[in-house]
């Protein structure tokens, strides 16, 4: 049984738009609570949608792992919004892609640290530092592979092209 709404998720560009769109929305919310919200309530509420915000970031750069290998046609969500086309892919490594996941762990990293010596009290904020640096660690570690990876795949194909070019239609062996 099909249902519309579950086909829309099908293309991993869709998905990729609404774990990105949650990824905002809870990190825009995070800080926003933050800074604005007084008390335990604004101090648990904000670690609560930092961790959310984290969570869904690292569990889609794992799950980008597997679209690269799947040969889908999605070059990354600025590609997606902005209908910007990939057409540099294949020289060497991915450094449109690495560059922009780098700028953006670099943003990210530096509001939510910010924002967590504002809001965290003394004790808790080194934890904070350590936690929010792994996680950056870890997605920059991922995009790399995944720029690794499709730079990869690309060069499998190209030398499969070259070779399917150059093979001698005569010999049966190949």
């Amino acid at each position: 049984m099909k249902l519309a709404h579950v086909t829309l998720f099908e293309d991993f560009g869709t998905r990729s738009l609404a774990i990105h769109a949650l990824m905002a929305l809870a990190f825009v919310n995070a800080v926003l609570v933050g800074l604005f919200v007084e008390g335990k309530l604004g101090l648990v509420s904000f670690v609560a949608l930092l961790n959310l915000t984290a969570g869904l970031w690292v569990a889609h750069s794992i799950h980008s792992l597997g679209n690269v290998a799947g040969g889908d046609e999605y070059d990354g969500v600025l590609n997606e919004l902005l209908d910007i086309g990939g057409d540099d892919a294949g020289q060497g490594l991915d450094t449109g892609r690495f560059g922009r996941l780098l700028a953006l762990i670099a943003a990210v990293t530096a509001v939510s640290l910010l924002t967590s010596a504002q809001v965290l009290p003394g004790s808790v904020l080194p934890i904070a530092v350590v936690a929010v640096g792994s996680i950056a660690l870890v997605t920059a570690i991922i995009g790399f592979l995944i720029a690794l990876g499709a730079s990869y795949d690309e060069s499998q194909r190209q030398w499969a092209d070259r070779i399917e070019h150059n093979a001698d239609p005569g010999d049966v062996d190949g």
